[in-house]
């Protein structure tokens, strides 16, 4: 019996243009959560993020800043502001290239799983809005409605290989066959524990070890108005939320001229 696979995929700045927590700053402040000064924070480390400029050490700050900010917010409030802001703020910037290759994968009759640093009430939303069957995330405490600035499970690095392997031994995926997408060097051991993996708009040590492992490197560069590229399939209902909450050269002509045989592999 040939056993299933799935396409697992990074969501920051491999399926959408930004930080995908970050994005939400200016409605946070606008709903009260955060003042103005901690909005600038947050634009600033975005913009870190999306330049690239922004290291491990800075992103692990970013985090620890992230996750006592939100110590008090009203867990309900933060979700509802997520949904109804979701498709103004973040489907606007959903790569045209990944959304191609998740329709491709889906075709080809792969699971679409996000694992993702960030945390459910902004990546569960965008796994639904893309269809995808599971979605990995951090986990941060809540208590009494409210969430306490504890981090409960954090989905990054190597933990994110962990979750994939635990998945494959819940469902069944044959990982040689499966194929993963990332843009950064911290998920390395993510690409590492597939058949196929891929380097999306990679920091330069990703794309120096991609280079010395002969990984294919892929550029995805059109942020696109997600109704507009695609009817998005309807979600699926059982998406799976193995951990969820939180706080988060060849390129495109290679990635054109190689999608459809890398995909039949």
């Amino acid at each position: 019996m040939t056993r299933p696979t799935a396409a697992f995929f990074d969501l920051d700045k491999t399926i959408i243009a930004k930080s995908s927590t970050l994005a939400f700053s200016r409605e946070f402040q606008a709903g009260g959560l955060i003042s103005r000064r901690a909005m600038l924070r947050s634009a600033y480390a975005q913009f870190l993020f999306f330049t690239g400029g922004a290291d491990h050490d800075q992103m692990d700050k970013m985090r620890e800043f992230m996750s006592q900010l939100c110590a008090g917010w009203d867990v309900a409030t933060v979700r509802e502001i997520v949904h109804e802001t979701l498709t103004t703020i973040v489907e606007p910037l959903v790569y045209d290239e990944a959304v191609t290759l998740i329709e491709e994968h889906r075709a080809a009759g792969r699971d679409i799983v996000i694992v993702s640093a960030s945390g459910a009430e902004v990546v569960e939303p965008i796994g639904e809005m893309l269809g995808a069957d599971r979605v990995v995330a951090t986990r941060m405490e809540i208590v009494d409605g409210k969430y306490t600035g504890t981090i409960d499970y954090y989905a990054y690095a190597e933990e994110k290989a962990r979750a994939i392997e635990r998945l494959a031994e819940t469902v069944g995926y044959d990982l040689d066959a499966c194929f993963a997408y990332s843009d950064s060097v911290t998920d390395v051991h993510m690409l590492e524990v597939v058949g196929h993996p891929f380097a999306v708009n990679p920091d330069r040590e990703l794309r120096r070890i991609a280079g010395t492992r002969d990984w294919p490197v892929l550029l995805f560069v059109r942020p696109v108005a997600l109704r507009r590229r695609l009817p998005v399939p309807p979600t699926r209902p059982t998406l799976a939320a193995l951990a969820v909450g939180g706080a988060i050269a060849a390129g495109g002509v290679l990635w054109a001229n190689r999608r459809r045989r890398i995909l039949d592999a």
